[in-house]
C-alpha cells in the first residue's frame, strides 16, 4: 500500500512495552497495541527494524489496513510504517494530517473543509475510530485520517496508495527540526 512517515516526538503517544524514543516495540507488543484498539490483525505480520515497522498480510478494506498502520505508527518509537497489507475492498482516498500543538479536531476540520466547517470534526473523529475514543483527546505528532467528504464512503475511506498526501491547498512542506511546516500557495 505504501509508506507513512510519523515525524516528531509523540510525547503523549501510547508506549507499548519495549518502545523507546528511537526504537519501536516488539512485533508482539505492537500486536497488543492493535488489539487494545479493537482492530483485527489476525491476518497481519509485523516486522520491526529500529523505528521502522513493516506490515504485511491482508485486511478487509483499505480503511482497516490504514487504521492498522496508524495504530502502530502513532506509538512511541515508530517513525515510519511500510504498509504492504493487501486489501479486499478499496475505498475513496483520505488524506492524512499530523497533529500540532494547539490543534483541535474542530480547527483541523476548518483547515481541510473550509472556514465555518468546524462542525465536520465529527467526520474526522469517526474516520479515526476506534483509534480515537474522545474527540477532545488528540496529541501533537499523532497522525489522523482526514476523509474526503465528497465520497459516500469517506468515513471508512483510506488511500489506495497508502502514501501520505498533503491537503490540496498546500503547495509545499519544509522540515524545521522536528516540525513540518506546510506552506499554502498564497504564502
Amino acid at each position: 500500500m505504501g509508506i507513512l512517515d510519523f515525524f516528531g516526538k509523540k510525547k503523549d503517544a501510547p508506549a507499548p512495552a519495549g518502545a523507546t524514543e528511537t526504537s519501536a516495540a516488539s512485533p508482539e507488543a505492537l500486536k497488543g497495541e492493535i488489539a487494545r484498539h479493537g482492530l483485527d490483525a489476525s491476518n497481519v505480520e509485523i516486522a520491526v527494524d529500529g523505528s521502522t515497522v513493516t506490515l504485511s498480510g491482508s485486511a478487509a478494506t483499505t480503511a482497516a489496513a490504514e487504521k492498522l498502520a496508524l495504530a502502530v505508527g502513532n506509538t512511541q518509537g515508530v517513525t515510519r510504517v511500510v504498509n504492504n497489507i493487501v486489501v479486499g475492498q478499496t475505498h475513496a482516498e483520505s488524506r492524512f494530517y499530523t497533529v500540532k500543538s494547539g490543534d483541535s479536531l474542530w480547527a483541523i476540520a476548518e483547515q481541510f473543509y473550509g472556514h465555518g466547517q468546524g462542525s465536520k470534526y465529527q467526520q474526522i473523529f469517526e474516520a479515526n475510530r476506534p483509534l480515537l475514543t474522545d474527540p477532545n483527546r488528540i496529541f501533537p505528532g499523532q497522525v489522523l485520517r482526514i476523509p474526503d467528504l465528497a465520497h459516500p464512503s469517506a468515513a471508512a475511506a483510506a488511500p489506495s496508495s497508502g502514501e501520505w498526501k498533503p491537503p490540496q491547498e498546500i503547495a509545499s512542506a519544509e522540515k524545521k527540526g522536528e516540525e513540518v511546516v506546510w506552506k499554502s500557495p498564497t504564502t
